[in-house]
């Protein structure tokens, strides 16, 4: 028997959108302690964990105190005295709290920071840094991918697209890939001061989308990139969230006042990869289209990589059945999509028995929890998504891959291509 968990308490605290969420803290026997909270996203899958909220007047509905409570009641008789380095085990005890794999119960955001929590907090019983909890001898680092200007619902819908991202491409240490992206805000920044006054940032931390329309947003990009001296596709990459369910209504896709069916809007998006380096294209149709997944890996195939993000959940049975649709090439996977850790990486493995991509991914309500850092490097992540480089939850992440980078004594970057 290891170092036995002796108590869980869980806490409102707050994320970057200034709404409550959960946060759990783990201490063992021994004395080892971690925490880890349950972050939120803005735009999430019918599928996902559901996440408790007390409903009401109270903060919009969006207190956290039934799952607070919840934690405090249930989740602690059920977890203390077991060894705090079985995660499969304890995770498992937490699916017995709640049979829905919605989580409807107990809240997926419960789950979520419980069974980070437990993660953390085996590493500090064991003394070792959390990632190599999952892996102990990582070769390489995720490369970042990350937003330079916000969009969708992380920015008033402004724009169809979520996210105007970029990816250091010839970049080859975590060190290089700050720098070169630093440039490229700071560039993308100075081309939208030229068109008027700045409009400050999105959800993430990216730039606000004064912009007529996605070309507009992917030159302003591109003007960017040139700006800082670096040659576009060659030098960065661009990668674009387009978290097509938030528009699709009846089948089709209405974009601005124009309906396309899904052959149409699928070839909209690859016509955009052809005339921009785009070298990932996330959630290009909606969750339930597996048409449309199909027609853009099928319509970009060689040029640019299909993520799956609502449209798989980080849901390992959903990844295999996407993989044999030939409906993904790379899989975004979310803790809090699932619940647990040890489900995440379940969908991890699913993702590599099928030669697919991997991108870990943090949500649009963050806090200053880094458990993605750790997550990204101990699964060997090809890339790794928190956002932008600016706000302090976002750059928390980042800095921890340095410190990470450090601790393993400088390693590359993974591979650019996926």
């Amino acid at each position: 028997m290891g170092d036995a968990i002796a108590s869980v308490k869980a806490r409102r605290v707050w994320d970057s959108r200034g709404l409550p969420t959960i946060e759990v803290e783990v201490r063992t026997e021994r004395g080892a302690t971690g925490r880890g909270i349950a972050p939120a996203g803005a735009s999430t899958g019918r599928r996902e964990a559901i996440e408790l909220r007390d409903g009401g007047t109270v903060l919009g509905g969006k207190d956290v105190l039934q799952a607070v409570a919840g934690a405090n009641k249930r989740v602690a008789p059920a977890l203390v005295g077991r060894d705090v380095t079985d995660q499969e085990g304890i995770d498992a005890a937490l699916d017995g709290l709640d049979p829905d794999p919605m989580r409807a119960a107990i809240g997926g955001n419960t789950t979520t920071a419980t069974s980070l929590a437990v993660l953390h907090t085996a590493a500090s019983s064991l003394g070792i840094e959390t990632w190599r909890m999952l892996n102990p001898r990582p070769n390489v680092l995720p490369r970042p991918q990350i937003q330079i200007i916000g969009g969708g619902a992380h920015a008033a819908h402004r724009t169809a697209v979520q996210d105007f991202m970029i990816v250091p491409l010839s970049a080859s240490t975590i060190d290089d890939a700050f720098l070169h992206v630093a440039e490229v805000y700071r560039a993308v920044g100075a081309v939208f001061a030229t068109r008027g006054p700045k409009r400050g940032v999105a959800d993430e931390g990216g730039h606000w989308p004064e912009v007529a329309d996605t070309n507009d947003a992917l030159e302003v990009l591109v003007d960017g990139i040139e700006q800082a001296g670096f040659v576009p596709g060659v030098d960065i990459g661009i990668s674009l969230d387009i978290a097509a369910s938030q528009f699709q209504r009846d089948g089709r896709y209405r974009v601005g006042e124009r309906d396309y069916t899904t052959s149409e809007w699928i070839e909209l998006l690859a016509g955009i990869c052809r005339d921009f380096p785009i070298v990932t294209l996330e959630d290009p149709a909606g969750e339930d289209d597996t048409e449309g997944m199909r027609l853009a890996v099928a319509r970009t195939e060689g040029r640019t990589v299909v993520v799956g993000d609502d449209y798989l959940v980080t849901n390992a049975d959903r990844i295999h059945g996407a993989a044999a649709d030939r409906a993904v090439e790379s899989a975004l996977i979310k803790v809090n999509q699932v619940g647990t850790v040890s489900a995440a990486a379940r969908a991890v493995r699913a993702a590599r028995e099928h030669g697919l991509g991997v991108i870990v991914s943090a949500r649009s309500g963050e806090t200053e929890d880094v458990s993605v850092a750790h997550l990204a490097t101990g699964w060997n992540a090809d890339f790794v998504k928190v956002g932008s480089i600016t706000r302090g939850e976002r750059t928390a992440k980042w800095n921890e891959l340095i410190r990470i980078n450090e601790e393993l004594g400088g390693v590359p970057l993974a591979t650019a291509s996926i």
